[in-house]
């Protein structure tokens, strides 16, 4: 096959869209339901709190974005200060989260079309049966084949699809609001106690966090936009204000839609009516906006399929930049003559087919991809204060206000997430990567001359990182899958303690500042 280079196709409205429509995918179809049975009114906080903690890691990685104007640029972010251990590691991490996103949407594409083609999921406990999974597989090689087509067309399909995923959740706002709106349920508690607890772990588990993080796709896209400069800051924090609006609305819609007969015996906890499986076109229906329900199940299969697809592209591009920096089969920077990565295409699709399997349900999945893509963006914090220390004079399209407060503040905020997804998810996310590191030290040690430094003493701060994170994630609440031994207030501020202590110790674990500007250096001239 001829090998081409990526085309400068993706302007600012191009970059805009993709990350709104990543947004506007399956999260708002399933999170405000899953986020009212666990929090009741105060879901409508999870979102708010949601937003915010996205909003501060947005801003990081709006300056970092610029400067990293090939695409995956999230990739090579790691191995500018803290060496090849450390960006093999992260490398992992992202695809591991990145890959996962794809087969969340196609599941939600199953789930919604059991309300009309049922078969596909088990009653009540929304996991897929044999026949859910092979339709999902379908779908998932769909996503696939749509990426083969050139970006530019990619990008002009998904603009068209973007204003009708738009226009849908702002349509079932308006229709809710019309036809059934019940101020009083904002009165009904979710739990007799710990309101606030199920807030903050409602933004993790309902896919509340998963709904946001859609902001990073400009970044991915990064080496096909012509003027980087100002398309990436402007489409990072244009998304993440789109998406708030839209999401919090959204849940407020839906908690004081619900007619209140429904919360009258059980509350918010035992919430269910026909057709909950697709939660939004079930709740129309339930209401008598049956109208509405058949633009909904239309919309169940426009969004997340077009996000789905988007993610299948930011994964094929980071795959690419793995193997790019020599941390992967080097068969994967394949481009063909279209200008796509086809080999990390096919890639991509084998193994986002794993994941059906430990997660055959849309919540189950999004527990997983919210933990490591939110372990993903933590390391942005790290790396932006390093090269403000080592490299003030390189040119930043986009300078971070009060950079020394915010990026530890984002930092935090990116291990409360990680930690309210509960201990069975972080021994999880953790035991992968420890598997793939001990598999990856074996493979080197007995493949012969392999000579790039290890970098082993830059990397030593994971150690502490991943294993504090472990241990107040066991040692957390009984109800997050914990041993009980401190409440979710005491251990949150353990987390926030841990984190301030690893970014100081990472900031003095990183390679010397010579070799961080000369690696940098490297990156812009392969991309000139």
């Amino acid at each position: 096959m001829a090998q081409g280079k990526l085309r400068k196709d993706a302007g600012l409205v191009g970059l805009l869209f993709v990350g709104v429509s990543t947004m506007i995918g399956s999260g708002w179809l399933f999170g405000p339901m899953h986020a009212a049975k666990d929090a009741g009114p105060l879901s409508i906080g999870s979102w708010a709190i949601a937003a915010l903690v996205v909003g501060l890691i947005a801003l990081v990685y709006a300056e970092l974005g610029p400067m990293f104007t090939k695409s995956g640029g999230l990739m090579y972010m790691s191995l500018i200060t803290h060496g090849r251990l450390v960006g093999r590691i992260w490398s992992w991490i992202l695809f591991l989260a990145y890959v996962s996103i794809a087969p969340v949407e196609a599941m939600a594409v199953v789930t919604y079309a059991n309300n009309y083609l049922p078969g596909m999921v088990h009653p009540h406990t929304g996991l897929l049966t044999a026949m859910g999974v092979v339709i999902a597989v379908i779908v998932l090689a769909l996503l696939t084949a749509l990426n083969f087509l050139i970006l530019r067309l990619i990008l002009l399909l998904n603009t068209v699809a973007t204003w009708i995923k738009v226009c849908a959740p702002i349509g079932t706002i308006i229709v809710l609001l019309i036809v059934s709106h019940h101020p009083g349920n904002l009165s009904v508690p979710a739990h007799a106690s710990g309101n606030v607890m199920h807030m903050l772990t409602a933004i993790s588990t309902a896919g509340v966090f998963f709904s946001l993080f859609g902001f990073t796709q400009a970044i991915q896209l990064a080496g096909e936009t012509d003027n980087p400069a100002r398309n990436i800051p402007i489409s990072v924090i244009g998304t993440i204000i789109i998406g708030f609006i839209i999401f919090v609305l959204v849940q407020y819609a839906f908690v004081t839609a619900v007619p209140p007969q429904l919360l009258a015996k059980d509350g918010w906890v035992g919430l269910n009516f026909s057709g909950d499986a697709g939660p939004m076109a079930g709740l129309a229906v339930t209401i008598g906006a049956s109208f509405w329900a058949l633009a909904l199940y239309a919309d169940a299969i426009i969004s997340p399929t077009f996000c789905g697809y988007i993610w299948t592209t930011a994964t094929s591009r980071m795959l690419m930049a793995i193997s790019d920096e020599k941390l992967g089969p080097r068969q994967l920077t394949r481009i063909n003559r279209h200008g796509v990565p086809w080999v990390a295409l096919i890639a991509t699709f084998v193994i986002g087919l794993l994941f059906f399997f430990p997660f055959p349900s849309w919540q189950k999945l999004v527990d997983y991809a919210s933990s490591a893509t939110v372990l993903s963006y933590g390391l942005g914090c790290i790396v932006l204060l390093q090269m403000r220390r080592v490299m003030p004079q390189v040119r930043r399209p986009f300078r971070l206000w009060w950079a020394w407060f915010i990026a530890p503040l984002a930092f935090i905020a990116s291990n409360f997430v990680m930690f309210w997804a509960g201990f069975a998810v972080v021994n999880f996310l953790f035991s992968l990567l420890l598997g793939a590191l001990v598999v990856y030290l074996i493979y080197r040690a007995l493949k012969p001359g392999v000579k790039d430094p290890l970098d082993c003493r830059h990397a030593l701060w994971l150690m502490p990182y991943f294993g504090g994170m472990w241990i107040l994630s066991r040692v957390g609440p009984a109800s997050m899958g914990g041993n009980g031994l401190l409440n979710i207030y005491w251990d949150m501020l353990a987390v926030a303690v841990l984190s301030v202590s690893i970014l100081y110790i990472a900031l003095h674990s990183s390679v010397t500042a010579e070799r961080s500007r000369k690696y940098y250096d490297g990156i812009l001239k392969a991309d000139t």
